[in-house]
């Protein structure tokens, strides 16, 4: 019997043999791989540096003129030519994440870009800042939205991002109010989507006694409370950062909020992709003091006032953008403050202001309105996955 054991220990040997040994020939078949794309890494280098070259020459040239460092048309072009060139096997889904990052380090040499956000970090308005402008912006958080305006007012940043609506829920109405006590020009779009997750500091659906978010989140999660959390209390707080702070403060809270808060706050995923709706995406528009030039594919957004004594006087506001044919992409009405049912009405449109129906339909409109103002002509944001 011992002989037996002894013969078979070979066997066993071999088969308790590292799955990864390879031979010497393959050995050296991957080191010469590894060798062919260390060639290739350095060679990107050398092109990048180039890039950081002439983008320096470029920046000698914005500060002389006055142009502003970002520009939200070029870089969704830049990026929409290389994935339109693209021959593989590098994944389309890539280019963007990786050339954002590019975009945002070589815009770094420029001068750097300050961009404020509703914080604190963690939001998702902290996550549309990040993936569109990169990690070499400058990113401050603010408190509230109307703080984000007055930073890009007073100079603190060059831009803001504000969210403007939401797939789910709709308008936030909190931004388009801003905008009524701002002079700030809306420079450009970002579409991001929105994933929730519910987060907390042991990952336990059983330990959860009470649900932390804001308004927004708990709306688009409404199904997936309802089945799972039913009656247990909901804490509102100023933002889904903030819930997710207090969720790692308190092991009976859950928070409503991104990964990325999950991962600042140090929370373990209850479970993720609780949003009702696959498609829920949040629109945010980027705010500035400097109006961004044409791009060819543009919004432009404005607010009239009606007289309210006047019959008729909505149809006569939108008739010219039928007669001129602009196509109208969103109507919100809001509250005049201090006019009770009185309305501000804003009107999102495609195309630029000085395009000529865009000019001349805005211009109809404003005869008949008792009073306007265009809020910015920008470049609209590439649709999801295909920039």
């Amino acid at each position: 019997m011992t002989q037996a054991r002894e013969a078979d220990r070979p066997a066993r040997e071999d088969a308790q043999a590292p799955a990864t040994a390879i031979s010497p020939a393959a050995a050296a078949e991957l080191e010469r791989l590894r060798a062919e794309i260390d060639r290739v890494d350095a060679g990107v280098l050398d092109l990048l540096n180039e890039r950081a070259r002439i983008v320096c020459e470029v920046g000698e040239w914005k500060r002389g003129t006055g142009v502003s460092i970002h520009s939200a048309a070029r870089e969704r072009d830049v990026i929409a030519r290389l994935v339109q060139r693209n021959a593989g096997p590098f994944p389309d889904a890539s280019i963007e994440p990786v050339f954002r990052e590019i975009i945002s380090a070589m815009r770094s040499l420029e001068g750097t870009l300050r961009v404020a956000y509703l914080g604190p970090e963690g939001t998702y308005s902290h996550l549309a800042a990040r993936s569109q402008l990169g990690h070499a912006a400058a990113l401050l958080p603010m408190a509230t939205i109307g703080d984000v305006f007055q930073a890009v007012e007073r100079g603190r940043a060059e831009l803001g991002v504000v969210p403007v609506e939401n797939t789910t829920e709709g308008v936030v109405t909190r931004t388009l109010d801003a905008f009524v006590e701002s002079d700030v020009t809306i420079c450009g779009e970002i579409l991001q989507r929105i994933s929730h997750s519910l987060l907390s500091r042991s990952g336990r659906l059983e330990d959860v006694r009470r649900v932390a978010s804001i308004d927004q989140p708990f709306a688009q999660c409404r199904r997936w409370l309802e089945r799972h959390l039913a009656g247990v209390e909901r804490v509102e707080t100023a933002s889904t950062a903030a819930a997710a702070k207090l969720a790692g403060e308190d092991a009976g809270v859950a928070a409503i909020a991104s990964a990325l808060a999950g991962e600042a706050y140090g929370l373990r995923t209850i479970e993720a992709g609780i949003e009702d709706r696959r498609d829920n995406t949040t629109r945010f528009l980027l705010i500035g003091r400097a109006a961004p030039a044409r791009s060819g594919r543009d919004l432009t957004t404005a607010v009239f006032t009606v007289r309210k004594a006047q019959a008729g006087a909505l149809h006569q506001l939108l008739e010219p953008f039928a007669r001129e044919g602009v196509s109208l992409t969103a109507i919100q009405s809001r509250p005049m403050p201090g006019k009770p049912f009185e309305y501000l009405f804003f009107l999102d449109m495609e195309g630029h202001r000085e395009d000529p129906p865009v000019a001349r339909a805005l211009a109809a409109a404003a005869a008949t309105a008792h009073s306007h103002r265009v809020l910015g002509s920008f470049p609209r944001a590439a649709a999801e996955g295909a920039p």
